[in-house]
């Protein structure tokens, strides 16, 4: 190189001043590039703790969506087993609403059918008693006498209907009531142990939705490949920027060294070390922005791993709620379990009082029954009777036409022979003959019959025929 005159070494930057330039921008290039590896090196482990991580997230996860799937089992094996409960249940009041409903209809039957008052009024009572006990009737009355006073042939004495009893009146309300009480108490009952399990579904579907819900998805972890890809270029750039500042240095300093050798550098040299010198600050520059990119992907591997641990936390709590849902669905099952027994144990005691219901129908069906034939039974009585006093009264008339006959033709015989006959032979030739009286048998009485008017006797008498004709279907089919 030839020297240039001493003038224009004065006004050439320092050669000393361009290396210590050079020497801080490697010194700070290398800083930039130590931390970009530390970071590099710290983000290839904190891609390692994100995967493992994000493989216990998963793992748990998969855990605890098995065990959710059971819960889910079990909400439906308790909404199931309330169903048949529930159908049970259901069936019964069809049941009983059938019944009770039957009852009704007969106790309404009942209550249009009307008493006669000669079936129970003290008087047919307290003469019935008498006639028990031989006080009515006179041994020496008539018959027709006794027919006269009878206190159920007076006709008219009740004929406001309105005023008659029924069957019904006969009938013990306060015990129907009693039974009907007792079904409708113990029918809430049941209700009220079947609500205490009532929301157990629900309650189970809502813990299951939570505890689902507060698991995390797959896609909040970041793509690690990404990240890592996306450090390599700025770290390829970083490494040939750091090679050139190192180049530029030793190029300078080995510049200084010759210069302090005693060598003189052209113009020429001059301006390219001056220039090289110019372009450090963009180089610098570069290198920040690029040692920004790899802090900033670090930092993005640093909250995916924040991320992957708070999640792991959060998944403790779901642990521990999926083992507090699994002692809630235990004690939920048991108590499920102890309702339908004592449910089931209601229900067979009200199928038991169902059975006295229609137990109470069949009676009261076979109470109005029979007091058709009751009334039928009267008439025909009173038929019977009614025939065997037109015979009695028959035979009383024509033995007292008899008697006076035969009266009239002694007195004759007397008149025309009786004088000529002694007195003290056959003194019962004066006698009169024996009058007769036809009065009940000792120990018998009079009976007497309650009256029976004659539409509700044929009334009773179409429907027992209706009655017997709709049996005699039933039992054809």
């Amino acid at each position: 190189m030839a020297s240039p005159p001493p003038g224009q070494q004065t006004e050439q930057p320092h050669l000393v001043s361009l290396v210590l330039q050079s020497k801080k921008a490697l010194q700070h290039g290398q800083q930039l590039c130590s931390k970009a590896n530390s970071l590099s090196n710290a983000s290839a482990q904190c891609s390692v703790d994100v995967l493992t991580l994000d493989a216990k997230v998963k793992w748990i996860t998969e855990a605890v969506l098995e065990q959710l799937k059971l819960a889910v089992n079990v909400a439906k094996s308790i909404e199931h087993k309330r169903a048949q409960l529930d159908k049970q249940v259901k069936a019964w009041d069809v049941v009983r609403s059938q019944r009770t409903e039957a009852l009704d209809n007969i106790l309404e039957s009942l209550g249009a059918q009307l008493v006669p008052p000669g079936f129970h009024q003290t008087s047919f009572c307290q003469h019935s008693i008498d006639s028990k006990n031989g006080n009515v009737f006179n041994a020496q009355q008539s018959p027709s006498a006794t027919v006269r006073d009878n206190p159920f042939d007076r006709r008219g004495k009740n004929a406001d209907r309105t005023k008659w009893k029924t069957l019904r009146d006969f009938v013990d309300e306060s015990a129907i009531e009693n039974v009907l009480d007792t079904l409708e108490s113990d029918r809430t009952r049941l209700d009220d142990m079947m609500a205490s399990t009532y929301d157990y579904p629900e309650t189970l579907s809502a813990a299951i939705s939570s505890i689902r819900e507060s698991l995390p998805s797959s896609s909040d972890v970041p793509s690690i490949e990404d990240i890592l890809n996306a450090q390599q270029q700025p770290s390829e750039l970083m490494a040939r920027h750091l090679s050139s500042l190192t180049s530029h240095y030793e190029q300078m300093a080995d510049a200084l060294k010759e210069s302090e050798a005693g060598e003189i550098f052209g113009e020429e040299d001059l301006q390219d070390m001056n220039r090289d010198t110019e372009e450090l600050p963009s180089i610098m520059a570069e290198l920040e922005e690029q040692a920004l990119l790899i802090e900033d992907t670090h930092q993005q591997l640093v909250t995916a791993k924040t991320a992957a641990q708070e999640r792991l936390a959060t998944q403790s709590i779901s642990l521990d709620n999926l083992d507090e849902l699994g002692e809630i669905m235990s004690d939920m099952l048991q108590k499920q379990q102890d309702v339908e027994n004592e449910c089931q144990e209601l229900l067979d005691g009200l199928q038991e009082r169902l059975l006295i219901v229609e137990d109470l129908h069949h009676r009261f069906i076979q109470y109005q029954t029979s007091f058709k034939k009751l009334l039928v039974e009267i008439g025909r009585r009173r038929h019977y009777k009614e025939a065997v006093e037109k015979v009695v009264e028959g035979m009383i008339l024509h033995l007292r036409v008899m008697t006076e006959e035969e009266r009239q033709v002694r007195e004759d015989f007397n008149a025309k022979h009786g004088q000529h006959i002694p007195e003290d032979i056959c003194l019962c030739i004066e006698n009169p003959p024996t009058r007769w009286e036809v009065v009940p048998r000792e120990g018998d009485v009079r009976e007497s019959l309650p009256e029976v008017a004659s539409d509700l006797l044929a009334q009773a008498e179409e429907k027992l025929a209706a009655a017997d004709v709709s049996s005699a279907g039933t039992e054809s089919v």
